[in-house]
């Protein structure tokens, strides 16, 4: 399998079924779409709903961008000349509805080449996370079953691991370490040793890309407009 492909296809799908749930919950608004592109390499559709009965604003964005990396990135990453390969889905929601949560989520994939374009590394990333602005304990626990469900089929350490993974990451420090809504989970540079390994953690992200509406729709839905 070509996860490269493989996984910017995955994405594309998944930004079409995401833009086509929402709108149907909302009943009103529908996304306008700008396809860009960038001059280094690659591009991207970004999709944003706003106004409507449910949602007053929200983007669900996929790139696939690649080149050469930055002196900056070069150095973050301690590599010398390379090249790269980036593909996500990003996404953010603001509800109309103060009891309707927002949510934010992604799900991304980096590869990173050196100068004559042999494959050097590669990693998997993502998560998602919900922000209530009045706390329903039924929801938040939806919620985080549903991702627990999508990640025990794997290996039942992921979820309590990349749960507090998520804890720690969205904490606002300059506000007495208050956390950011109720969590949810991310992980970052989950790096697969051989392609077995790698077509594993492409069904990994899939299995929590998918996971994605089950936990949020039933959320949205049970609040009136």
């Amino acid at each position: 399998m070509n996860i490269k492909e493989g996984f910017f296809q995955y994405i594309q799908q998944l930004q079409d079924t995401i833009c086509k749930a929402l709108e149907e919950a909302d009943g009103k608004s529908r996304f306008l779409e700008d396809r860009w592109e960038r001059p280094e390499g690659g591009g991207g559709i970004s999709r944003i709903i706003a106004d409507g009965n449910v949602f007053e604003k929200g983007g669900v964005n996929t790139s696939v961008v690649h080149g050469e990396l930055p002196k900056p990135m070069q150095q973050a990453f301690k590599v010398e000349e390379s090249y790269f390969f980036a593909c996500g889905l990003s996404l953010v929601i603001h509800p109309l509805n103060p009891y309707v949560p927002t949510i934010h989520a992604n799900w991304r994939y980096f590869e990173l080449y050196d100068k004559n374009g042999n494959l050097k590394d590669r990693w998997f990333g993502g998560g998602s996370d919900l922000t209530p602005y009045y706390i329903f304990e039924e929801d938040g626990r939806h919620f985080h079953n549903s991702l627990k469900g999508a990640m025990d089929p794997f290996d039942l350490s992921l979820y309590p691991k990349y749960k507090k993974h998520c804890d720690e990451y969205f904490v606002n420090t300059h506000r007495n370490n208050e956390a950011r809504g109720i969590g949810g989970v991310f992980y970052d540079y989950l790096r697969p040793s051989d392609e077995k390994e790698a077509e594993q953690l492409f069904a990994f992200q899939q299995a929590n890309g998918n996971a994605f509406l089950p936990a949020y729709l039933p959320i949205v839905e049970k609040m009136p407009v």
